[in-house]
């Protein structure tokens, strides 16, 4: 059966979580168990236990914080040892199946949301449900049952947002627009563009200052998505929701095209980082960091990294305005999913752990040290004018307004590795914006036949 995913399930969500909120829709619930797996408890007993836990929170602030969620965890368990292993997101795209499916399994894993991670890890049998875990934590009430979609998928893994929960989320997420406030005003620009052909307008006039407009690296092709996808939100606005859903749309409609145009057009300006596909995420953001661009497109991850960059102070954070709307539309959501692997002795300890670095104590703990909880505190926003501030006021204004997106890659099992290539492609000018929607929609269109 194919499966459509409807926009307001996802702006739904992210409407109670960035407010802080903890309702439900009416009578809603976490899914429904649909596996027998016996009892489960808050106790974890006082035997010895070594607790695997795989994560891909490598950055400054989002580092830090897991150090001291994990020497908290065990002072209140002395019993349990954490045994962390840390990756960086594309290495763990590559490493964690080979991991998961091997003798000695990880316990805890964050996964990937869609299709080609999750959704495969649950086809293969490789993680454990947790609706039992959520009832028995009370997930049910802290996240809103729309959000605990966004990690559920039916037993088989074939129908995303299906009946089982297979993982909680620790971290809100936005794909932006930082700009440097010095450099726009070398150019002569007062204000960071509010439209994806003012952003456009800007950059034209940073080059004609002299400056590097837009700090871009692709090395490790995960960024493409974001460049695109800022791009694409900007122009289709919640339209984004259907197409990634199939819901409507088709990639290779007006809205789809143009912003692979539009992208292909900074390149040819020389907008963007020579040699970008070459040039690694992390040199991009350390780049614009020293206030060596106008602007760098990348996420909330980056936050606490920013917060501490030698420009940091002229450090800001925005989003764009599609055509016809008030208030920006981005992609973001919620970060990877904590999840409990399918092999693992010690489901209550790791049931107990995720619970621990993803409830109200940890959010406390994210935003010290400069991170987005999946829902922030009731009155710990920090004020608007740095980088932090605008962080925050703009996930809790675009999430209330629906404007939040999903990662285009959620699409299809195969979506990830197909819209990487082609970004890379369509920067080196390897391709037409016309073919690379084609390839979009072909990958699409695969799925949709194999998945029926």
């Amino acid at each position: 059966m194919r499966f459509t995913r409807k926009a307001a399930l996802l702006a739904g969500a992210l409407t109670a979580v960035a407010l802080g909120l903890t309702a439900c829709a009416p009578g809603g619930s976490a899914p429904a168990a649909s596996h027998s797996l016996g009892p489960v408890s808050k106790s974890i007993g006082s035997g010895a236990i070594t607790l695997t836990v795989w994560d891909q929170n490598t950055d400054g602030g989002i580092d830090a914080a897991q150090k001291q969620l994990n020497a908290a965890f065990e002072k209140k368990y002395p019993n349990v040892t954490i045994k962390r292993v840390s990756r960086s997101f594309s290495d763990l795209k590559t490493t964690l199946k080979l991991a998961l499916s091997g003798d000695n399994p990880p316990d805890v894993v964050q996964a990937n949301q869609g299709y080609p991670d999750m959704g495969a890890f649950v086809k293969a049998g490789l993680l454990r449900p947790i609706n039992d875990y959520a009832g028995l934590y009370k997930w049910n009430d802290y996240y809103p049952s729309s959000l605990l979609k966004l990690n559920s998928f039916s037993s088989d893994g074939k129908t995303w947002q299906g009946d089982d929960l297979f993982g909680v989320s620790q971290t809100g997420e936005l794909v932006g627009l930082y700009y440097n406030k010095a450099v726009l005003q070398k150019a002569g620009i007062d204000s960071p563009p509010t439209t994806l052909q003012e952003l456009t307008d800007d950059m034209a006039k940073v080059k004609a200052a002299g400056d590097l407009p837009l700090s871009y690296g692709d090395v490790e092709k995960s960024p493409g998505i974001h460049l695109y996808g800022l791009a694409l939100s900007a122009l289709a606005g919640t339209k984004v929701n259907d197409l990634v859903s199939g819901s409507s749309g088709s990639w290779t409609d007006s809205n789809a095209v143009k912003a692979a145009s539009v992208v292909q057009g900074w390149q040819k300006a020389g907008y963007i980082t020579p040699g970008a596909n070459g040039v690694s995420r992390d040199a991009a953001v350390a780049a614009f960091g020293k206030g060596g661009a106008a602007f760098l497109v990348t996420g909330t991850w980056y936050l606490a990294t920013l917060a501490d960059a030698a420009a940091s102070k002229d450090i800001g954070f925005t989003a764009l305005k599609p055509a016809g709307s008030s208030t920006p539309v981005t992609m973001g959501g919620e970060g990877l999913a904590w999840a409990i692997t399918s092999k693992t002795k010690h489901a209550d300890a790791a049931a107990a752990y995720i619970d621990f670095v993803t409830d109200k104590n940890a959010s406390d703990v994210l935003v010290k040290t400069g991170n987005l909880p999946t829902v922030v505190p009731s009155g710990s926003a920090p004020a608007k004018g740095t980088v932090t501030g605008d962080i925050t006021a703009d996930y809790m204004t675009i999430s209330k307004s629906n404007g939040i997106t999903p990662y285009l890659d959620y699409a299809t099992p195969t979506f990830y590795d197909t819209i990487t290539a082609a970004a890379q492609d369509l920067v080196a000018l390897k391709t037409t914006p016309e073919q690379f929607g084609q390839t979009l929609q072909d990958d699409y269109a695969k799925f949709t036949k194999s998945n029926g």
